[in-house]
């Protein structure tokens, strides 16, 4: 049987990671080794980021609707439980896009808001 020589898959596999390396600085895209390291470490930022970036979107909304609630005379934890307590299934992405573009749907949404509060607590 004859020997396998693994030149043409090792070459292509090393090729492939300089390609990913593309644009790094210095050995860092020249050399196999040190452009393996950073590919590598790459990956893990770019895997790690993308759950953060939900994170990251979902604190930016609170932000966007605390301050637009507030604008209106309510804090955000107050218009959260109005909302849950009037039944309005409206989610954070939405209602902050609202409070950015739409003011006066937003201050519609928050007077129901303000209705289930006084009829579940008496007074808002």
């Amino acid at each position: 049987m004859p020997r396998t020589k693994t030149s043409v898959k090792s070459r292509r596999r090393r090729k492939k990671i300089l390609r990913a390396a593309r644009g790094y600085v210095g050995s860092k895209h020249r050399l196999y080794r040190t452009a393996l390291e950073s590919v590598r470490k790459a990956l893990a930022y770019a895997y790690r980021d993308r759950r953060a970036k939900k994170r990251d979107m979902r604190s930016l909304w609170i932000i966007r609707i605390n301050a637009a609630a507030r604008m209106q005379g309510i804090g955000y934890g107050r218009l959260i439980d109005g909302l849950q307590k009037a039944g309005v299934a409206i989610d954070r992405k939405i209602l902050a896009d609202l409070a950015v573009t739409d003011e006066a749907a937003f201050n519609e949404i928050v007077g129901k808001a303000k209705q289930a509060l006084e009829k579940a607590y008496g007074s808002a």
